[in-house]
């Protein structure tokens, strides 16, 4: 029964995207919309989005670089490991809750090296990736958003969205706790 399903997950998924390109052709000429065109002028409004946000996102880079490069990474893993160890929080998985917030390809290098050490199926490759799964890349997405509109001050988007990471790191690391251990 669960080939089957996998197999019909499987076919389902080679046909989504496809199925999704055509849908929207489709609506586009019931609705006498010129598909090209505004696909065209999407595209140039893209990129123009893209030039402006370039300094936002080489800013937030050179921060991660700093910050990993200078071991202060290091140190504030081994400052928290005895403090969070008695609460189920493994001390290699810390790096992953302070790089999340910063960076998804910084993320992702701390989750694949933590599975080739530690194995995908361990607690702690289980945990890291429900870390990545359930919280965000704030900073670039306040980057990304608020940059491509000029915006300066992200008033209460920054907290709002750092509460949220820690919500979900926290449960990451509960239901990890309570599922894997």
């Amino acid at each position: 029964m669960s080939e089957q399903f996998s197999q019909l997950a499987q076919e389902a998924s080679n046909w989504a995207i496809p199925v999704i390109f055509v849908l929207i052709v489709v609506f586009g000429a019931i609705k006498r919309v010129k598909v090209y065109e505004v696909f065209v002028e999407g595209a140039k409004e893209g990129f123009n989005v893209g030039v402006k946000i370039i300094p936002y996102l080489v800013a937030i880079l050179v921060g991660i670089a700093i910050f990993r490069s200078s071991g202060a990474m290091d140190f504030l893993t081994a400052g928290l490991a005895p403090l969070l160890e008695p609460l189920g929080v493994p001390p290699e998985v810390l790096p992953m809750a302070f790089i999340r917030p910063l960076s998804g390809s910084g993320a992702l290098g701390v989750m694949t090296e933590g599975m080739k050490t530690h194995g995908a199926d361990s607690l702690i490759g289980n945990m890291l990736s429900t870390m990545m799964g359930s919280t965000e890349t704030t900073f670039y997405v306040l980057a990304v958003y608020f940059g491509s509109v000029g915006l300066r001050k992200t008033r209460h988007a920054l907290p709002a969205c750092l509460l949220g990471d820690v919500a979900g790191l926290t449960m990451a690391i509960v239901i990890c706790n309570l599922v894997f251990r």
